[in-house]
């Protein structure tokens, strides 16, 4: 579970989380996620499925299943969403 533990690092980084701030977001002490990202730990499925949430991916990108990402738009207005995908388009 290593693997898991690195992309879980990673994502938790992307969003600029510390271990502390993640834990309070899922509900769980931060030694659990410092467990779960050195691999001395799996998650329940409850907790896996809070770790999606609170990092805004699937639960296959955090189990190494699928690679691309998601961002979560809903409750933006139609004009904002058009512009976050016309963003997008412009980086790739």
């Amino acid at each position: 579970m290593v693997e898991f533990g690195n992309r879980l690092r990673q994502l938790r980084k992307n969003r600029k989380l510390t271990q502390k701030e993640l834990a309070n977001l899922i509900g769980v002490k931060n030694s659990v996620i410092s467990f779960y990202e050195v691999g001395d730990r799996t998650p329940s499925l409850d907790v896996l499925v809070k770790l999606s949430k609170a990092l805004h991916v699937s639960t296959d990108v955090l189990l190494g299943i699928e690679k691309s990402e998601t961002v979560d738009i809903s409750g933006l207005a139609d004009k904002d969403k058009q512009y976050i995908q016309y963003l997008i388009d412009r980086l790739r």
